[in-house]
């Protein structure tokens, strides 16, 4: 099927309401119940002071019970964060998935809609199933307060008083620019929240305890963005062996985090942006020596040392590099000529190496039409005519190897 075709079949149609839907052409969407457990972040972690906006906004924007106090809130009492859908993507024609591809989004995602046709589409080209399984506190992993308009746009104006010289502060990104502003230390624990997450569903699926994955299926992943932090980790970690077949995909991602540019409406605004680096890349050691247990997280856990090898190209730099080499050939990524939040030659950087020596295959593309890093297929802006037919060849131009690599 064709990407517009693919886009429009899942207009509307998708819910987490109902435990499956059929869309008659070979795929069916299945939602599942998950608890997180929840271990990060842990109280002696919460120690940043509330920065982002002073006392009187906090009155101004409802006191305790405002939606700059659900901002707030400590991370383990959000309960949307803890209980919650996930869903997936199955060829119609199999009781059980002898096979999954694990999908992971970008940063500040508020729903699957983009990635809905791209899932189809790997379903349909490889035969297994596509888990969409969302990032702490991302999609419907947040409270639906944290996207209400009129709220957002409050705070975005507040910011932007605050502020003078803020950039690309949005009614979109707001919620998450004040998160990580009062608390950069967020990234770490959301982003090894979900790696262990992540485990806790290979290990229901292994046990076989799943519904629809049976217990011998190969694993897979896709990432996207910031997803692809999240997907090196994981492989470079290989807990237990259970990732040692694993093929993985980067789609506009892949590089180290103080190598990309994500101040944008759709993602952070600029102070958020300059607070997280200056946490995560300039002053991340002195932070660890006064956190004792900040310092074992990064130190002491293999996922967390990884991690911390993918926040600055220059710290565990040999370290980073022989991990990447020793799955090289395993890993595949995608990269985009006009990207200007993951730029294609920051992706060439990490995961070919410093000496451009690591095996990894990197694809760059361009597009014949007006595309950016949020929106690569802009379905739904361009309706009819030769833009439709272009967006629909470019689709499949970026999507067969995909498929290829992942079959």
């Amino acid at each position: 099927m064709r990407y517009h075709d693919l886009f429009d079949l899942f207009r509307d149609k998708v819910n987490y309401a109902d435990p499956c839907i059929d869309f008659c052409n070979g795929l069916v969407l299945r939602n599942f119940d998950f608890h997180s457990k929840v271990r990060f972040p842990s109280p002696s972690l919460e120690t940043s002071a509330n920065t982002a906006l002073p006392s009187s906004i906090l009155a101004d924007m409802g006191g305790n019970d405002g939606v700059y106090a659900l901002l707030n809130r400590a991370d383990a009492e959000i309960r949307e964060n803890l209980h919650f859908r996930y869903q997936g993507m199955f060829p119609s024609s199999r009781a059980q998935a002898r096979g999954v591809v694990f999908m992971f989004h970008g940063f500040n995602e508020k729903h699957w809609t983009k990635y809905l046709p791209w899932a189809a589409y790997i379903v349909l080209n490889t035969g297994k199933a596509v888990i969409m399984f969302p990032i702490a506190f991302h999609i419907n992993r947040a409270p639906a307060a944290w996207s209400e308009s009129r709220s957002m746009h409050r705070l975005s104006k507040e910011r932007r008083r605050l502020y003078p010289e803020l950039i690309s502060s949005s009614l979109s990104n707001v919620a998450i620019s004040t998160r990580l502003h009062n608390k950069p230390e967020r990234f770490v624990w959301s982003g090894l929240e979900t790696y262990h997450d992540l485990l806790d569903l290979v290990e229901i699926i292994k046990r076989g305890g799943h519904p629809a994955i049976a217990a011998d299926a190969g694993m897979d992943f896709f990432s996207y963005s910031i997803g692809a932090l999240l997907v090196e980790i994981t492989a470079m970690t290989n807990k237990n062996g259970y990732f040692s077949q694993s093929r993985n995909v980067a789609f506009c991602g892949g590089p180290v985090f103080n190598r990309l540019s994500p101040v944008s409406k759709f993602i952070l605004d600029s102070e958020a942006n300059v607070r997280l680096y200056s946490y995560l890349v300039e002053h991340l050691d002195s932070h660890m020596k006064n956190n004792p247990q900040l310092e074992r997280l990064l130190t002491g856990m293999e996922e967390g040392v990884n991690l911390r090898s993918l926040l600055n190209y220059r710290v565990n730099l040999k370290y980073r590099e022989e991990k990447l080499r020793s799955i090289s050939d395993r890993f595949y990524a995608v990269a985009l000529e006009q990207d200007e939040v993951v730029p294609p030659y920051e992706v060439i950087n990490t995961l070919q190496g410093s000496r451009k020596d690591i095996g990894i295959r990197v694809d760059v593309l361009d597009y014949p039409y007006p595309y950016q890093h949020e929106n690569p297929f802009p379905a739904g802006i361009f309706s009819g005519g030769g833009l439709t037919a272009e967006i629909d060849r470019q689709f499949k131009r970026t999507f067969d190897p995909i498929c290829d690599f992942l079959a």
